[in-house]
């Protein structure tokens, strides 16, 4: 067993998790606070809000993509490498 590749595909699962765990729950916590109109941060907090989930999304296609070897060929072919 390749010990060395089964930790770098730990590691990166776990912080892959993480990020997205952490964006999604940053993007409720500032969709709850855009929606309270007696906060200043009103709009602020809102495209923060949308920020957070456009990049747990991005996170998530990206994961599906490397995943999914039809789409990872593609994309890569995107890009003119050979996969």
């Amino acid at each position: 067993m390749d010990w060395k590749g089964f930790i770098v595909v730990a590691v990166v699962t776990l912080v892959g998790a993480g990020f997205v765990v952490l964006m999604y729950s940053l993007g409720v916590r500032l969709t709850a606070i855009s929606s309270d109109h007696a906060a200043r941060a009103h709009t602020t907090a809102k495209w923060g809000a949308w920020t957070c989930f456009g990049l747990c999304g991005l996170a998530v296609a990206i994961g599906i993509i490397l995943i999914v070897p039809l789409f990872y060929k593609t994309v890569m072919g995107w890009f003119g490498v050979t996969a």
